[in-house]
């Protein structure tokens, strides 16, 4: 099997996301209530109409990412028999699409899996006071160039890297002061550009270890199946299936850094020619093309890309 399936993280949100899916597939709008249910939230109506800046917030905008990538896959399954176990070799997700990843396998029911991305969104939003933390992204930079910069910004405050998504794009994460230092440091030795994100929390870091903990005591109360795929893991880039160690990988990635690049590359080794991104937004297709130009990537969030990538089967 030279196909794998990948889920996005936060930032794909977009006011209106799964509308059209909802319009035209019932059993999205079932996925959707049934989401909706498990948070007693109308989460889908947020989604569908904004407010923007409520759907931002953490503590919605993952449980709502997630809910876009399964009502695809459920669509994908109904309208095209897509089965995992047949037609993916792996599947992995950017940060909380881990979860989405994970659920898509059959490891989490999509409740638990609501649930717990709803209390990740609110631990990470209440492990460090707003305007403590900040992340930047270091534009021009490779891994090395980027851990250089983020030692020596650091001055004994934390200042690590949060996302290694593709050459020429590292994620900074840590104490607001330190990611400054960070910012002028990668202006004076000539990277191309470095900018802060507009993020609540510094995700990703050392700072997090309160909602680390809080996920520890969350997922140790929730049932892990074995997925039908492997899961090609954040924190490791390497593929897992064993419940005992999703659980452990999951805890470690709400500190760890992603290392998304690794992870593409690892399903390339291992065989993998097609990405398919599965869910809101098209960045993880595009950085597919800037970590290594002989993959191709496809991405399925509207009634149109189900249509043509049914056609691929």
């Amino acid at each position: 099997m030279t196909r794998a399936f990948v889920f996005p993280g936060q930032g794909s949100q977009a006011v209106g996301m799964g509308r059209e899916l909802a319009e035209a597939f019932e059993v999205a709008r079932h996925t959707f209530e049934e989401v909706d249910d498990a948070l007693n939230q109308r989460l889908s109506r947020l989604m569908a109409e904004g407010p923007e800046a409520d759907l931002t917030l953490t503590e919605n905008a993952q449980p709502a990412l997630m809910a876009v990538s399964i009502a695809v896959m459920r669509v994908l399954a109904s309208e095209g028999g897509v089965d995992l176990s047949k037609h993916a070799a792996f599947v992995a997700g950017h940060s909380l699409g881990e979860y989405s990843a994970l659920c898509a396998a059959g490891a989490f029911t999509l409740a638990d899996t609501a649930r717990l991305l709803k209390l990740r969104g609110q631990a990470m939003q209440k492990a460090v006071p707003v305007g403590q933390g900040a992340m930047a992204a270091l534009l021009g930079a490779d891994l090395e160039q980027a851990q250089a910069i983020a030692d020596d910004a650091a001055q004994g405050e934390v200042c690590s890297i949060a996302n290694d998504n593709s050459a020429g794009q590292v994620v900074i994460s840590g104490s607001a002061d330190a990611i400054d230092r960070a910012i002028t440091l990668a202006a004076e030795r000539g990277l191309k550009r470095s900018v802060r994100l507009p993020v609540s929390a510094p995700f990703h870091c050392a700072l997090m270890q309160p909602a680390a903990d809080a996920m520890a005591e969350a997922l140790a109360a929730v049932t892990i199946s074995a997925p039908v795929v492997p899961v090609v893991a954040n924190v490791t880039a390497a593929a897992v299936s064993d419940p005992n160690a999703i659980r452990r990988l999951l805890v470690e990635q709400v500190t760890g850094m992603v290392r998304w690049r690794e992870c593409v590359l690892f399903m390339k080794e291992q065989g993998v020619e097609r990405l398919v991104e599965v869910g809101s937004g098209k960045v993880l297709a595009g950085l597919t093309k800037r970590i290594d130009k002989d993959l191709t990537a496809m991405s399925v969030g509207a009634p149109a890309d189900v249509e043509s990538f049914l056609k691929t089967l």
